[in-house]
């Protein structure tokens, strides 16, 4: 497999790793829009969340809330973005899970994830909420 992450994984590429456990990598990312801007990568493979398997959930949001933890401490920020691009068209740029701890400052010129994408529904929230439930696309 030439997965980047896995590579980073079993040490086989040099990163800056900030924290590590048993199911899960933190590393800076290489192209930082804050200092400290951190992703935790599960430790195996899956290209989106929908791959992770069930009994990573719990250990990777520990993995997220430690880091958090430790950028906070560190950078004392005014906040963090925390997210996720899910899929190539979300901006995910290496097909392997990973989520972005970006610690955050007031006037830092950045916007909260309601500013990532203006496609407003055209139908009403009932109509979205019954597809949700039903499972339906029509």
């Amino acid at each position: 497999m030439d997965c980047l992450f896995c590579q980073i994984i079993k040490h086989e590429i040099s990163v800056e790793i900030v924290y590590e456990d048993e199911r899960s990598l933190g590393v800076l990312d290489i192209n930082p829009r804050a200092p400290g801007h951190t992703m935790i990568i599960p430790k195996v493979h899956a290209e989106t969340v929908l791959d992770l398997p069930d009994d990573y959930g719990a250990f990777i949001f520990q993995a997220l809330k430690n880091m958090t933890e430790k950028l906070h401490q560190a950078f004392a920020p005014d906040g963090f973005t925390i997210g996720i691009n899910h899929g190539r068209t979300a901006g995910q740029a290496i097909d392997h899970l990973h989520i972005h701890i970006i610690p955050r400052y007031k006037n830092d010129g950045g916007s909260s994830v309601h500013g990532v994408v203006q496609n407003p529904p055209k139908e009403s929230l009932a109509k979205i909420r019954n597809k949700i439930l039903n499972g339906s696309r029509n």
